[in-house]
């Protein structure tokens, strides 16, 4: 089955969704039914939110319930007091709730490891009691007599009649979400997770990509309130407070957070499990209480153990083990069951399925032939009493590839990490294109021309592998979050992705694109590293350790890429311990011990100097 095919089978599978979603509001189901699917609905919204700041970008936030609280009480205060429409309560709703998410993530986002949560929990619980405290906002009383949102003319007076507009949202936030996530800045969010040095290193503003997150997260959970808000016709802060706020949490976690929908499965089960035993217990036990939070935390705790990833993935799991076992003559021609489809990336990324002409990229000018393209001069790196590198100077031309040896603790890759922005120099200059770049962070020195790869090897494993090069030509597009959510950037996708293919043709990976990262063995991976450097057509190009665990042939090709790189005028710095693979391929090498440079010159006057020998003394890497 061809891309395109199972993009329109994905696209009908969300109006099916949405059309039998539709349809519940016209049918004669009891009015209860149809509370709980609100209800379900509005859940899902801020789920849908945490899947995106927790389960793909990293960042476990329990406050969530608050910025539901501030979009209804935006709302609510203007509609009583000040007699405004519901709509004008929207705007005004979700406008102070991204200045808060602005002002809050500013300050929370900095934090990492158990800080993080424990600052979204202490944000959470003062907005909680600002709710119940601030005379304007009736203290804990709440606010009574919201109007009803009007809708062409239609008031929205029951839960029967809101039913469809909070669908309606619902289904354009899955959209919206799966649109984000396929394009240029929803993969920078994804390399989130685990990926920041390796992100920066590709040129991606990290920090502000975590704070971008956190204000859409918290949109969605603003209107959810708004919808809350109109829905009950009153607000006070009992739903908006921090056991709300972990229910929102296990509702992503359950569901599936790494998975849009696992957002709608998740809000879900939580819904319809605690109201199904909060009519059963009681009459089990023959008396009254809240039995049901004990025994549904019993049962999420065994869900975790058993589907640490959520359920949404069981459920895809289950339905292609269903396919599978069908009779053949019951699966049509090119159907869900075909080997594309059952492949961990079914639909592939917009770029790669698009019938949009590609966009061409914006190309570097390379250096002119004799520049100097690198100089250090005097790096010094000190960390505490020890000096790993140690007054180190070497320049670097203009399509020259120069190689950094020595033995194990010379300081070569502490070097690397100097030159190209990820530790700050202790002393000394680096020159990068007669610029003083050292002080610079590395997404600078992307910007400006430098890409790496990296010693242990930094990739997105979940990831496919075209994507993975995609983001090495991230500063090549110029398309944002708004124009991926509106696929306004099609033409740029088709673009990226089309670099990313001919890089992966250069390095030797073609024919892999739709493979994870993380199933491709460790030769493979540093491969598509270089594939990924390449991407950010860069005027120098750093190495760390390129041959490790390749085979002859590889390396071989590999040289044979790097010598051709050279020819374009693409400037190779190499950190290498395989002296066969290194000898046959520089122009120069520069020797390191100990943090000092010991030698500079050919590989061969190199290979006979005095020094190296007694630094390689028992036995050369």
């Amino acid at each position: 089955m061809h891309a395109p095919q199972r993009f329109d089978r994905a696209r009908l599978g969300l109006a099916a969704w949405a059309a039998v979603m539709a349809l519940a509001a016209f049918l004669p189901v009891p009015e209860f039914w149809i509370t709980l699917a609100n209800y379900i609905g509005l859940y899902s919204l801020v789920a849908l939110g945490l899947v995106l700041l927790t389960g793909i970008a990293g960042m476990t936030s329990f406050g969530q319930a608050a910025f539901v609280g501030l979009g209804a009480y935006a709302s609510a205060v203007l509609t009583t007091t000040y007699e405004a429409s519901p709509w004008i309560g929207l705007i005004a709703g979700l406008a102070i709730v991204v200045l808060a998410a602005c002002a809050l993530g500013a300050i929370t986002m900095r934090l990492s490891g158990h800080y993080l949560p424990l600052g979204t929990i202490a944000w959470g619980l003062s907005l909680f009691y600002l709710f119940g405290n601030l005379e304007v906002l009736k203290k804990f009383d709440g606010i009574t007599g919201i109007p009803a949102i009007n809708l062409f003319g239609f008031s929205l007076q029951s839960g029967r009649h809101i039913y469809l507009l909070i669908w309606f949202t619902v289904a354009l936030a899955v959209l919206a979400m799966t649109n984000l996530l396929d394009s240029r800045t929803g993969r920078t969010i994804r390399a989130l997770k685990g990926g920041v040095v390796m992100a920066e290193s590709c040129g991606v503003n990290t920090a502000r990509t975590k704070l971008l997150a956190f204000v859409l997260a918290a949109v969605l959970a603003g209107l959810s309130g708004w919808l809350y808000a109109h829905l009950q016709r009153a607000v006070n802060p009992t739903p908006f407070g921090l056991n709300a706020g972990i229910g929102y949490l296990f509702m992503a976690v359950v569901g599936g957070s790494g998975h849009v929908w696992g957002a709608l499965v998740g809000a879900a089960l939580m819904t319809l499990l605690g109201d199904w035993l909060q009519e059963l217990l009681p009459r089990l036990f023959g008396q009254n209480g809240n039995f049901e939070v004990i025994v549904s935390g019993m049962l999420l705790i065994i869900l975790l153990q058993r589907a640490p990833g959520g359920l949404w993935p069981m459920l895809v799991t289950a339905w292609r083990w269903l396919l599978r076992g069908m009779p053949r003559g019951m699966l049509r021609r090119g159907s869900t069951n075909s080997a594309a489809a059952t492949h961990p990336l079914a639909t592939p990324p917009a770029g790669m399925r698009s019938r949009t002409a590609p966009q061409r990229l914006p190309q570097r000018d390379k250096a002119s032939p004799g520049a100097t393209v690198l100089d250090v001069r005097q790096a010094r790196k000190t960390f505490g009493g020890l000096i790993a590198v140690n007054d180190v100077s070497f320049s670097l031309q203009a399509g020259e590839i120069l190689g950094l040896i020595g033995p194990n603790g010379a300081g070569k890759s502490t070097m690397f990490n100097l030159v190209s922005g990820v530790l700050p120099l202790t002393g000394g200059e680096v020159h990068f294109m007669g610029q003083r770049v050292d002080g610079k962070p590395s997404r600078w020195m992307a910007r400006a021309g430098m890409a790496r790869t990296f010693q242990h090897v930094r990739l997105m494993p979940s990831m496919s592998v075209i994507e993975n090069v995609t983001i090495g030509a991230h500063l090549r597009g110029r398309k944002g979050w708004l124009a991926g959510v509106l696929r306004l950037n099609l033409a740029e996708e088709a673009g990226l992705f089309e670099e990313a293919r001919k890089q992966l043709e250069r390095v030797g990976l073609a024919g892999y694109e739709l493979r994870e990262a993380g199933s491709l063995a460790l030769g493979q991976q540093r491969i598509l590293e270089i594939a990924r450097a390449l991407a950010c057509d860069p005027t120098l190009l750093l190495l760390d350790e390129p041959a490790a665990g390749l085979r002859h042939q590889e390396k071989q090709a590999l040289a044979a890429v790097l010598k051709q790189l050279s020819r374009e005028g693409v400037s190779v710095l190499l950190v290498e311990h395989d002296m066969d693979f290194v000898m046959g391929l520089v122009d120069r090498l520069v020797v390191m011990d100990f943090g000092t440079r010991i030698a500079e010159g050919a590989p061969g006057t190199v290979r006979n100097n005095p020094a190296v020998i007694e630094a390689y003394l028992g036995g050369v890497e």
